[in-house]
């Protein structure tokens, strides 16, 4: 595996403290974040495709627009097909929402008297009957209540996801132009170093999304292999479901839980084991993924201590909250390259006298040219 120099103390100081603050940043503009962390994504998951027809002779537009061409054919008809498909079944999917909130309900207030039964004194307070009359009246206002307010944030958040095809489309085909443009902004004396630099930054992002896959695929594996012991159907599905769930960490991880226990509590009413099975089973996974999975897909595949990948964590939910869950360990990968970089340019004395030469150089040469 290739390695690189580790940094210092304090190299290591600057880049928590520089993602953090672009952690506070993104938040008040994650509008943007979102679409172009996906689009940064799908570039990367195409790349290959591309490589592939210009290694049969297409020069790499053609090939960029026939990939994108290709995907966004793919996915108009999943769309049609899919927008199709869900109005034949919104009315069994309206039965089956009330049918499972039901069991969901059931669980809760079965949950309360088992405990009622174990605690005496909780049996005056009538627990069990106050749950189920709340639950009962909050079920029947929920999409009253709700459908607007998601109906209009699902609005707010369409231009956003529709800029994803957009970005995507013009990294594919320009990601080399700007490498180029960017490059010949910097002096000769540290051509090599923004050599190594940007190749290193595309590295970093591209191990991040092999590591997000690695960690998808674990999710998947443990969580549909523990769904299907305990007689869950469709155990493949909600495995992979709730282990894409999970990109967003911890309230994802929480979301498919919730879903999966439901499901559980109401395809197995007469065996409340089965849904506490089920959330135990989540629980193990997410612990697994905090402490095992994580560091060994993601903290690995960006050259991270196993400690510092867990303690960013924490900073980046301290800082911007669930989006600093998501973005953190991206982010803290670039900034880290892109600090260490630095670091390593003011600490050379070589590159800084050289550049100390180019710039005499450059002064007579136009002091000649003036003459």
């Amino acid at each position: 595996m290739k390695t690189f120099p580790q940094p210092g103390v304090l190299t290591l100081l600057a880049s928590i403290v520089i993602t953090c603050l672009l952690l506070f940043l993104f938040q008040k503009m994650i509008w943007f974040v979102v679409p172009f962390l996906l689009a940064l994504m799908l570039c990367y998951c195409l790349r290959p495709a591309v490589s592939f027809l210009m290694v049969r002779g297409m020069s790499h537009e053609a090939a960029a627009s026939a990939v994108w061409l290709l995907l966004q054919i793919t996915a108009v008809v999943a769309l049609i097909a899919g927008a199709f498909w869900a109005m034949a079944e919104a009315g069994a999917w309206r039965g089956d929402f009330s049918h499972y909130v039901s069991g969901g309900q059931n669980l809760i207030v079965n949950s309360i008297a088992l405990i009622e039964k174990k605690v005496p004194p909780l049996q005056e307070m009538n627990l069990s009957a106050q749950a189920e009359q709340w639950l009962g009246q909050s079920s029947d206002r929920f999409i009253e209540k709700n459908l607007l307010p998601l109906t209009l944030l699902a609005l707010k958040w369409l231009p956003s996801i529709l800029l994803v095809p957009y970005l995507a489309y013009f990294m594919l085909i320009d990601a080399g132009r700007l490498k180029k443009y960017l490059i010949k902004s910097v002096p000769n004396a540290f051509f090599e170093r923004a050599l190594l630099l940007f190749s290193r930054l595309d590295e970093s992002l591209q191990s991040y999304f092999q590591g997000l896959l690695q960690l998808t695929l674990l999710d998947a594996f443990f969580l549909a292999l523990g769904l299907a012991a305990l007689g869950i159907h469709h155990a493949i599905w909600l495995g992979l479901v709730t282990a894409m769930l999970a990109w967003i960490p911890y309230i994802g991880s929480l979301f498919g839980a919730i879903l999966v226990v439901i499901i559980a509590a109401t395809d197995f009413p007469e065996k409340a084991g089965v849904a506490y099975a089920c959330l135990a089973l989540f629980a193990g996974v997410r612990i697994l993924d905090d402490l095992v999975f994580l560091p060994l897909t993601i903290g690995r595949k960006l050259h991270f201590h196993p400690v510092l990948s867990v303690l960013m964590l924490f900073l980046g939910a301290t800082v911007a909250g669930t989006t600093g869950l998501v973005l953190v360990l991206p982010l803290f990968g670039v900034v880290a390259v892109v600090s260490e970089s630095v670091a390593q340019v003011i600490n050379d004395p070589k590159l800084k006298a050289r550049y100390k030469v180019s710039r005499q150089l450059a002064v007579v040469a136009v002091s000649k040219s003036l003459q």
